[in-house]
């Protein structure tokens, strides 16, 4: 899986126990959430490229930097909401637009009903955000979408892989990185990953039935 980056952290172990403990609560849920996010938002914007500037101490005038690309977030809705925070915590220049997607529950195809993005998507690094990569068919249909708008740089980045979600997207956007803190088993007869930590969406937003 060539397109896929793991990131191992401590801290990133830690919090994918609690996102994964049925008895976690959808407030801790949310917290636990957007603090990985952020954590993978180090990951995901490494290789950003910076351009120098100078600025004033208080003791001096010396060389700074500030970012030299522009950065969109693209959160899948709904759970992808999840996520926007903890990103806009390390990158809070960063613009936000949205897609949404919902899976047929039949086909396990994915079904587009919203769409709305920044202009500037060609000059810009993209990245998709949805805590799940399951099927991968509503990450592809994202990308896919991006791609439409202009955009030429675009990465992925999720909470929970499966292989079958790593693999349609190397498949079918091939230069699209993919950047998960946890690489699982495989997806269930319902398109579930295990062990997966249930249905995102739903925990974060406490919509359990």
């Amino acid at each position: 899986m060539k397109n896929l980056v793991l990131v191992d952290h401590p801290l990133i172990k830690r919090d994918i126990t609690i996102l994964r403990d049925r008895e976690t609560n959808h407030e801790l849920f949310r917290s636990t959430l957007g603090r990985i996010s952020s954590l993978l938002a180090f990951a995901a914007t490494q290789d950003l490229l910076v351009k120098e500037v100078r600025v004033n101490t208080p003791l001096e005038r010396t060389t700074g930097h500030k970012l030299a690309e522009s950065i969109v977030l693209v959160p899948v809705l709904r759970a992808g909401l999840g996520m926007v925070d903890g990103f806009l915590e390390v990158l809070p220049e960063a613009k936000v637009g949205h897609i949404g997607l919902f899976r047929d529950e039949t086909t396990l195809k994915p079904v587009d009903y919203y769409f709305k993005v920044p202009k500037s998507l060609s000059r810009s690094v993209v990245i998709l955000l949805d805590p799940m990569l399951a099927t991968g068919g509503s990450a592809a249909a994202a990308v896919t979408f991006l791609k439409k708008k202009g955009a030429k740089r675009i990465r992925v980045v999720c909470i929970v892989a499966s292989p079958e979600g790593v693999g349609l997207l190397g498949r079918e956007h091939r230069e699209v990185p993919v950047f998960s803190a946890v690489l699982d088993r495989k997806l269930n007869e319902r398109g579930y990953i295990l062990p997966g930590l249930g249905d995102a969406g739903d925990r974060i937003f406490g919509t359990m039935s």
